[in-house]
């Protein structure tokens, strides 16, 4: 799933800091960029494991420009951010699924050129997408 990152930039006296909005309390920061986003990326990990360990319901996403709308990120840049949820979702189960060759040979060649998890991962944030990550 794909998070907006709001990213305040740093310099030689100052982090980068970076802040997920649409997952509570995930805000850190880094040395240089590279360091703050390998730091959201483990604390998106880290708020979304205790979420669901607490029964929570994992956070949507919303638009970027919604996001930019609030004063508190004035002047602030924008990124995505790609996190799994999967491991947020539950046990999971094994289905039995009938597609045609076709589908399945498209589905593997986007799996490979995005660097995507397996083709179980694909189609699971396929299908959240579609029912508007119910």
């Amino acid at each position: 799933m794909k998070y907006p990152i709001c990213i305040e930039r740093g310099d030689d006296r100052t982090a980068f800091g970076i802040q997920i909005p649409d997952i509570p309390g995930a805000i850190t920061a880094g040395d240089t960029f590279e360091q703050a986003h390998s730091a959201a990326v483990e604390i998106a990990h880290i708020m979304l494991q205790e979420i669901a360990a607490a029964g929570g319901e994992i956070p949507k996403p919303k638009a970027w420009s919604e996001h930019a709308k609030n004063p508190d990120f004035d002047g602030m840049g924008w990124g995505m951010l790609e996190i799994d949820i999967t491991p947020y979702l539950g046990k999971t189960e094994k289905v039995n699924v009938t597609l045609p060759g076709y589908v399945i040979q498209r589905i593997d060649q986007y799996v490979r050129d995005h660097n995507i998890k397996s083709r179980s991962t694909f189609l699971a944030d396929a299908a959240l997408e579609k029912m508007g990550r119910v």
